[in-house]
């Protein structure tokens, strides 16, 4: 339990100080280390924006599936909504997760992740590496994510960023687990509730959702993000 706690104080320290290394909106998935064998999966993501008076909404589709029995491959389309209302391609993404260590092997599980990103129509591109990190304490979980991202490209600035995100979990239910979420990036810290729950079919057939809101802590504007996931993994 000190270890958890020593560990929860590092990271809360890391997303004050990430705050001069980060730009944009950093909430998103808060990823888990695992690796599934045979694993397959199609995924969809929304991703709704409140600053102020204006409002932008993205969605996200994929495809996933296991390469080896801890490597997972999946490929998105990003879609957002522009200022005049109308919903368009705006990315597209290829993402690899690792799983590093065996659920339980060591005192914390671990993993890697790695993102491929080309902003559609434009001379931007992006990517990110990061560590995934897992840890277990009775019926509760705390996963926390550190990436490393870097942009290019003719229509961009190049920079390095950083991002940090992290979820409390407790499992009440497997069907319904209350959270607590944190992301950190330049000119934005958020914090808010999150809900997430797995039904169980045949075999490896399960559905996962997951829905988050956060709330900025820095800005004097109005500033909200909904998120929401669902994935159906066979």
């Amino acid at each position: 339990m000190k270890k958890l706690f020593y560990t929860l104080a590092i990271i809360l320290s890391c997303f004050y100080s990430a705050q001069t290394l980060a730009d944009g909106v950093v909430v998103d998935k808060v990823y888990h280390p695992y690796v599934l064998p045979n694993e397959k999966e199609v995924e969809w993501r929304l991703l709704s924006h409140q600053k102020g008076n204006t409002n932008s909404l993205a969605q996200r589709f994929a495809y996933g599936q296991s390469i080896f029995d801890n490597v997972m491959v999946e490929f998105y389309i990003v879609g957002e909504r522009d200022v005049d209302d109308n919903f368009s391609l705006s990315a597209y993404e290829v993402e690899t997760r690792w799983m590093l260590t065996e659920q339980g092997e060591y005192w914390a599980d671990w993993g890697m992740l790695f993102e491929f990103e080309k902003i559609h129509n434009k001379d931007i591109w992006e990517v990110t590496s990061g560590l995934l990190f897992e840890k277990e304490v009775g019926r509760t979980s705390l996963s926390i994510n550190a990436f490393l991202i870097y942009e290019w490209g003719n229509d961009i600035e190049n920079e390095m960023e950083m991002e940090f995100r992290a979820q409390y979990r407790y499992r009440w239910i497997p069907q319904f687990q209350p959270a607590i979420e944190l992301y950190s990036g330049e000119d934005y810290v958020g914090i808010g509730p999150a809900f997430m729950g797995i039904q169980r079919f045949d075999g490896q057939k399960q559905l996962k959702w997951e829905a988050g809101f956060i709330t900025g802590l820095n800005g004097k504007s109005k500033d909200h993000i909904l998120r929401v996931a669902i994935e159906y993994e066979f």
